[in-house]
């Protein structure tokens, strides 16, 4: 046997060892990663067999005109119920059907807690009759009466025959901020033969306001810089119909600036 073919056979015998350690090796990973599969699958049955897969609390925020526990039946969540199966738009497909909410988030909280964040539409104002006040929702809805007092959330509409009146003075009143629609306390309807859409309003701030629903809204806009001229101790009306003027209760007539401001004045 010739050197060459001596070398040969000593390299192949210094590498069979190698060999068959690696091929062990990788047995050996295999059968750990196989075992680490099984263990696994069999922990998630056990998990999804045990009540820590279950919704163990919910929680409702957000919710002022509804009640929890309505909320909860129409969203259909029990102890029973898969923590993993709820979901969202499931959720919110129920419980927006009512027509005080308006839409729904989900916050889910390991292990088991579901927190349903409510947000329900907005009180524009209250039609008030015979000394009852019922809540006129933004989505156009008309309430039953709210129970033995005196709303201080949002505007109280005073003399309105009629719904589609009241739907009319409701889209202007969501055309304002909040800082201006929360400072009204009072709209009277008092239509006259010139102006079927004549408004007298009372504010927070004890002045009067005489309007229009036609243009209600882009007037009242101008109302925090219009209050900020005047005196706080002398009260009296602020005519916004036309013309932008303040007449005090003792007679005293004074042109505001403002857009369309007049010297016209109103008996």
């Amino acid at each position: 046997m010739s050197l060459h073919e001596e070398k040969k056979v000593v390299s192949l015998e210094d590498r069979i060892p190698k060999i068959k350690q690696n091929r062990k090796q990788k047995s050996n990973r295999r059968l750990i990663s196989f075992l680490s599969l099984f263990f696994i699958l069999i922990l998630l049955v056990i998990y999804f067999q045990s009540p820590l897969s279950k919704v163990s609390h919910v929680d409702v925020t957000g919710n002022d005109m509804v009640s929890k526990e309505e909320i909860l039946s129409m969203s259909g969540i029990t102890s029973s119920t898969g923590y993993w199966n709820v979901k969202e738009e499931n959720v919110k497909e129920q419980v927006t059907k009512h027509k005080k909410i308006k839409d729904l988030q989900i916050e889910k909280r390991l292990p088991g807690t579901i927190i349903i964040k409510v947000e329900e539409y907005a009180r524009v104002a209250y039609a008030e009759k015979n000394n009852a006040y019922f809540p006129f929702l933004e989505n156009g809805n008309i309430l039953d009466a709210v129970p033995d007092t005196i709303p201080a959330d949002a505007p109280i509409l005073v003399n309105w025959k009629s719904g589609e009146e009241i739907r009319d003075m409701a889209s202007e009143l969501m055309k304002l901020p909040d800082s201006i629609a929360n400072s009204i306390s009072e709209i009277h309807h008092t239509p006259t033969e010139s102006d079927p859409w004549r408004i007298t309003l009372f504010m927070n701030d004890g002045f009067e306001v005489s309007a229009s629903v036609r243009n209600f809204a882009e007037k009242m806009l101008l109302y925090p810089s219009i209050a900020s001229q005047l005196n706080p101790d002398v009260k009296g009306v602020i005519h916004l119909e036309v013309g932008t003027y303040f007449k005090a209760y003792n007679g005293e007539t004074e042109e505001l600036e403002g857009e369309n401001s007049s010297n016209e004045n109103e008996e």
